[in-house]
């Protein structure tokens, strides 16, 4: 069995969090992954507090164990999430665009550990003066909002820089991704892409399939124009949009193009408007299971290749 200071640390079972995917991670897939041996994460991200909370307790009626919420700090209502978290007394708060200083102290207060998404080492350093418990170094290959460093080359790097735990995120959907986390120094790994197709994953049936059906090519960035470049799957809004920034097109406008984008794929699948978010791992994922399955499966081969590693040393 894998067991790492991480685990101990929040007392689950495997070092796995699986992602706090926009309109995506609710209660279900988040308690779903806390009851097989991960940290389950709600997202926090539409800034809907009675939403949240709705979530966060559903989440306690379907597992005892513990998971966590992940906000985006440059969202909406972020003061009032910020406070319903430690009021909720939630395990684990994740964080991403942003830094979380201001919050730090009301939820270290609240019990709550605090584990920041960083896109660079100088990010990594400010988090962990400012208490973070652990960072999540997350690479470019992953869906959503994207950074430029591969997780390759972030990884070791954050883990030079910093005496806290590091989790990988980012290009990581089997054990070969796990086990090469491990030899990069990170003491987890974040999950996302591969939970899309989670039996618990409440997407539309059209974005699972655009999943399934994915291969290594099957991904785009956008939004590099704008400043915050988002990785999701070839489609004809990503395509379109694509093209649109290239053109004399106002900021305002091409920011306009994607309001709705995401939910649009999330509960419709509409292929026209939608944006379906994924990483350059989809082309890995080839079938649906549940979150228990995943997670087994996954260390399992993780097991299996860090007891062979030594085949290659001679």
């Amino acid at each position: 069995m894998i067991c790492t200071p991480i685990c101990e640390m929040l007392g689950i079972r495997y070092p796995l969090f699986q992602g706090g995917m926009a309109h995506i991670s609710d209660a279900k897939l988040a308690s779903a992954v806390s009851n097989a041996g991960g940290l389950g994460i709600i997202t926090a991200a539409s800034g809907d507090v009675a939403w949240v909370e709705e979530q966060i307790d559903m989440a306690r009626s379907l597992t005892d164990k513990p998971f966590g919420v992940n906000v985006m700090l440059m969202g909406r209502n972020i003061e009032e999430i910020a406070a319903l978290l430690a009021r909720k007394r939630v395990a684990v708060v994740t964080t991403g665009a942003g830094t979380p200083e201001r919050f730090m102290p009301m939820w270290k207060d609240a019990g709550i550990k605090v584990i920041p998404v960083v896109p660079s080492t100088s990010i990594a350093k400010l988090v962990a003066r400012s208490g973070a418990d652990a960072v999540i170094a997350e690479g470019g290959e992953s869906g959503g909002h994207v950074g430029d460093m591969t997780t390759m080359a972030l990884v070791p790097q954050v883990v030079d820089a910093v005496d806290i735990p590091v989790i990988a995120a980012g290009g990581i959907a089997d054990g070969r991704g796990v086990a090469a986390a491990f030899m990069l120094g990170a003491q987890g790994v974040q999950i996302g892409t591969r939970f899309l197709t989670a039996l618990e994953c409440s997407i539309s049936p059209v974005y699972k399939a655009k999943v399934l059906k994915a291969n290594d090519t099957s991904t785009i960035v956008t939004g590099r124009r704008l400043g915050h470049p988002v990785r999701s799957i070839k489609s004809p809004f990503s395509r379109a949009y694509a093209k649109a920034e290239y053109t004399d097109i106002s900021d305002d406008d091409l920011e306009n193009m994607a309001v709705g984008s995401l939910p649009a794929a999330v509960y419709s699948g509409d292929e026209k408007k939608g944006s379906f978010l994924a990483g350059q791992i989809s082309g890995m994922v080839n079938r649906e299971q549940s979150a228990e399955e995943i997670i087994k499966e996954m260390f399992e081969e993780t097991e299996n290749i860090l007891n062979g590693a030594k085949k290659w040393v001679k």
